[in-house]
């Protein structure tokens, strides 16, 4: 599924750090300076039933959770649950923006559904069979996993900005270097 030449990085996080906040400034960052980030961050919570998503390239929140179920002694009423069908819409979403134009992919989690094959690692394929970089935050519990659904090819990267700009600053080099022309010909000086 990856080779030694994809850009693909986990931001590796614990329980008292806020890998959201760090995806989302970062992605923020990155549109800001003229990069077309996609993809989706986290917002929101289980423990009220507000857990959504931001879309990174436009802005829009998808809630990503179940409605809260009426009856506080039914299953759902003590737990989030996610919404498959609204986590497959916003996979769609990201698609179409990914189809469009990318410098990135930001993925907000890697959890059980994807490493069970399913949730969106679908993504994080195809963007890296198109040569766009993946960038996701992956839990510290998580991580053993991980590694074995990327076969070992990710950079494992601190949750703080200062690690994603750096490997950001890696990446950007690579690709510019990658895509920069041999030399320069007489024909092309003089244009």
């Amino acid at each position: 599924m990856f080779d030694a030449q994809c850009d693909l990085a986990a931001v590796v996080y614990d329980d008292h750090d806020d890998p959201d906040a760090v995806l989302r400034d970062f992605a923020d960052g990155l549109n800001t300076r003229g990069f077309r980030a996609v993809g989706m961050v986290q917002t929101g919570q289980c423990a009220d039933s507000s857990l959504s998503a931001v879309l990174v390239h436009n802005g829009e929140t998808l809630l990503l959770a179940l409605p809260a179920s009426p009856n506080p002694t039914s299953l759902g009423a003590t737990s989030c649950k996610l919404d498959l069908a609204r986590l497959q819409d916003a996979g769609t979403r990201v698609a179409s923006a990914l189809e469009a134009g990318a410098d990135i992919l930001i993925v907000n989690r890697f959890g059980k559904r994807e490493r069970d094959g399913k949730g969106l690692g679908y993504l994080i394929e195809r963007a890296l069979a198109s040569d766009i970089p993946v960038i996701i935050a992956v839990s510290r519990q998580s991580f053993a996993d991980w590694i074995k659904f990327a076969g070992g090819m990710s950079v494992k990267l601190a949750c703080e900005p200062q690690a994603l700009d750096a490997w950001w600053r890696s990446v950007s080099l690579r690709n510019a270097a990658r895509t920069a022309p041999a030399h320069t010909t007489v024909c092309e000086t003089l244009k």
